[in-house]
C-alpha cells in the first residue's frame, strides 16, 4: 500500500482512499515507506495522509481508519473507481474480490511472500476473470503462514506495489494493455518474471452469479487466521488463540506439568535446537 499510494499521489490522481485501522510499528518500517520513526504508535492512515499531502497538496486523500469488513465494504468501495488491493491476508483478499465483482469495479491485485510476488487485474466488467476463478475457496487453516511467520523481503512490496500503481494509471488513462486475464509471477532471487494466462471460470462461486446474489462475508473463520495481526493493537483486537511464551513453558516444565509438546517445525530446525521429549511432526 505504501508505494502504491506514494506513486499514485505523485502522479496526480485526484482522490485516494486509504483503508487501515492499524498503528505504525517499528517492524513496519523496512517496507512501509510512508511512515518514519516519528510516526510510531500513530494510526497508519493518518500518517499516510500527512505524507501524501506533503507530496501532492492537491490530492484529496481520504483516510478510513477502520478495517475493511463485510459490514463496511459496501459503504467504502462504491465511492471509488478502482480498487488497488495492497492487503497481506487471505480474508481481506477474498472480501475485496467479492465486493469488486458485486460492484463491477476493477481490482488491481498484488500479493507478496518471502521472495516472490504476484500481479494481476481482475475486472469482470471487461470480461476478465476474478480472483476466485483461480482460487475458488480460501486455504484451509495453517496451510499458508502469514508474513509475520514466513517473513518477506522488505524491497518486494516496492517492486509489486509500483507495478500495481502502473496498472492503476493504465486503467485511469486508458492506455496500454492492462493485466486483465494474465497473472504475473515474480521471483526476486532469480530476478525472473513469468506471465500465465488466466480465464474466467463459468462455474466460479462469485462472478458466475448476478450482482444482487453475491453475499459478502468475513472469511476469517474459513482461513483460520486473523485478517490483521501486525501490531500489538491489532493482536489485542483480532487474535483469540491462547499462547504462552518460552519462560511460562519452562516454568511449567520445571514444575513437572504433564504436557504434550508438538513440534511442527522443519527437520532442519530440529537439528539446530529442540526440546527433549517433544513429538515432532
Amino acid at each position: 500500500g505504501s508505494p502504491i499510494a506514494l506513486y499514485l499521489a505523485a502522479a496526480g490522481v485526484g482522490t485516494l482512499g486509504l483503508v487501515d485501522a492499524d498503528v505504525v510499528d517499528v517492524t513496519n518500517l523496512q517496507r512501509q515507506v510512508l511512515h518514519g520513526t516519528s510516526d510510531l504508535g500513530r494510526l497508519k492512515a493518518v500518517s499516510a495522509y500527512e505524507t501524501l499531502k506533503e507530496i501532492n497538496p492537491g490530492c484529496n486523500v481520504v483516510p478510513h481508519t477502520e478495517y475493511l469488513t463485510s459490514h463496511n465494504v459496501m459503504d467504502i468501495l462504491p465511492h471509488y473507481d478502482i480498487v488497488v488491493n495492497g492487503c497481506d491476508n487471505f480474508p481481506t483478499r477474498y472480501l475485496v474480490n467479492d465486493a469488486c465483482v458485486k460492484l463491477r469495479k476493477p481490482n488491481v491485485y498484488g500479493s507478496i511472500f518471502r521472495f516472490e510476488g504476484q500481479l494481476s487485474v481482475f475486472h469482470i466488467g471487461e470480461g476478465g476473470p476474478c480472483y476466485r476463478c483461480m482460487f475458488p475457496t480460501p486455504p484451509p487453516p495453517g496451510l499458508v503462514p502469514s508474513c509475520s511467520e514466513g517473513g518477506v523481503l522488505g524491497i518486494l512490496p516496492g517492486t509489486i506495489g509500483t507495478m500495481q500503481a502502473t496498472e492503476a494509471i493504465k486503467l485511469i488513462v486508458g492506455i496500454g494493455d492492462p493485466m486483465i486475464g494474465r497473472l504475473m509471477i515474480y521471483d526476486a532471487l532469480e530476478m525472473s518474471f513469468t506471465t500465465i494466462k488466466t480465464r474466467r471460470n463459468p462455474n466460479c462461486p462469485v462472478c458466475s452469479l448476478a450482482p444482487e446474489e453475491i453475499e459478502l462475508v468475513d472469511y476469517e473463520m474459513f482461513c483460520g487466521t486473523p485478517a490483521y495481526e501486525h501490531s500489538d493493537y491489532a493482536k489485542e483486537r483480532h487474535t483469540s488463540m491462547k499462547s504462552i511464551d518460552v519462560h511460562q513453558l519452562k516454568s511449567r516444565l520445571d514444575d513437572g506439568a504433564d504436557l504434550l509438546i508438538l513440534d511442527v517445525r522443519t527437520p532442519l530446525e530440529w537439528q539446530i535446537v529442540s526440546l527433549a521429549g517433544t513429538l515432532r511432526i
